[in-house]
């Protein structure tokens, strides 16, 4: 995995509450193995970002003028609600966002992310609802999220902190995930193993 400490990118709004894993990454793009290659399938599910003969859908939010490139996603609250589906945030990595903002998170979701070298980042609603406006009304803005210095700004004057888990901040500045963790601890597991009978 690799370190997250900070990132400067274009803001894609989707101003929409209760997002769920479904709406995400529908079901019957599942059958995949590889961690990889979700992207293209993100928020596929009829009515949002394609049109029933697959043209992107011109009103669709990430299809927005200005969203192109977009590292930073800013949503609604109770982002990545349902299904416990890992899948998710594998297909928001793919289709290249790295920080995902919003009111509250799914809890499940949220720990995955981490898993998968995403920062998820809560802020105050009327924070979301600011970032959002000039994501909206101003394409291409673009904002700093600063993980070593817990912090989120632009070059406006807006700058914010926030909170996270300690722990799991740690893991992403250093690009551990579990795997990572444990490989930590490779000398003392072989000398382990070796004195086993």
């Amino acid at each position: 995995m690799e370190p997250f400490i900070r990132i400067t990118g274009v803001v894609a709004a989707l101003d929409r509450e209760n997002v769920d894993t479904d709406q995400i990454i529908p079901a019957v793009y599942l059958k995949r193995i590889e961690r990889t290659g979700f992207g293209e399938f993100l928020f596929s599910q009829p009515g949002w970002r394609f049109l029933p003969d697959g043209q992107l859908d011109p009103n669709f939010e990430l299809n927005r003028v200005g969203y192109e490139g977009a590292s930073i996603l800013i949503a609604g609250k109770n982002f990545g609600s349902g299904s416990s589906r890992e899948h998710a945030p594998w297909a928001l990595l793919d289709y290249g966002f790295k920080v995902i903002i919003a009111p509250s998170f799914a809890d499940i979701f949220h720990n995955n992310c981490f898993q998968n070298g995403m920062l998820p980042v809560v802020l105050p609603e009327d924070t979301v609802r600011e970032i959002m406006d000039k994501a909206v009304t101003q394409p291409g803005y673009q904002l700093t999220v600063d993980l070593d210095g817990l912090s989120v700004s632009d070059d406006q004057g807006f700058n914010v902190s926030f909170a996270t888990n300690e722990f799991r901040r740690d893991c992403l500045l250093k690009g551990l995930d579990d795997i990572g963790l444990t490989l930590q601890l490779e000398s003392k597991i072989d000398a382990f193993e070796q004195g086993r009978s």
